[in-house]
């Protein structure tokens, strides 16, 4: 049985990790706000000129010139903006993961505490029941490390993946932009 005492102070350090997640959480949120608004920012400034450099053509051929340098940037910027987005995610999550982990721990070991101390004091002939609920407890434990390293590897999966994604358009977008530039040379 946990005395007054110990009820207390599981629910301050339940309470002190639910406020340390929300401020990973807030941290994660304000970095998306700051990248947005620098994304923002960026693309008021490259449009404004972008459209002074449209307005001060002269002939339809130098329009025409003009736009394949206004694409590339758009889409090598777009995949850049996406795999900060990804990174921010991803980091906030692995924040999150992390201090849960370390929380899920720590309770572990303090039920694994309790059940000593219940199994020490269990009345006699209880030996089957107790060695049942730790059986139970071992299980559940090795359940949840399995589960934990499977979804770390699916992550891995995902950031590869995702790293991969990334790479290959940003190499078709530098060639497409070769070839377009090729093209307006001959």
């Amino acid at each position: 049985m946990m005395t007054p005492e110990q009820m207390i102070a599981a629910q301050k350090s339940q309470l002190e990790t639910l406020f340390a997640l929300s401020g990973k959480a807030v941290d994660g949120f304000e970095r998306m706000v700051e990248l947005n608004l620098q994304t923002l920012k960026t693309a008021l400034h490259e449009s404004s000129e972008a459209t002074l450099a449209a307005l001060s053509v002269k002939d339809l051929q130098e329009f025409t010139a003009l736009q394949p340098n206004l694409a590339q940037p758009l889409s090598e910027k777009a995949l850049a903006y996406a795999q900060h987005v990804y990174e921010i995610a991803s980091g906030t999550q692995a924040e999150i993961a992390k201090a849960v982990e370390a929380n899920a721990n720590e309770m572990n070991k303090k039920v694994q505490a309790l059940v000593e101390t219940a199994t020490k004091n269990a009345p006699a002939g209880t030996e089957t029941a107790v060695a049942m609920f730790k059986t139970a407890m071992s299980a559940a434990n090795n359940a949840y490390d399995s589960l934990h390293k499977a979804s770390k590897q699916a992550a891995e999966v995902v950031e590869a993946n995702i790293n991969t994604v990334t790479s290959t358009a940003m190499k078709a977008a530098t060639q497409g932009n070769g070839s377009s530039r090729a093209k307006r040379a001959a």
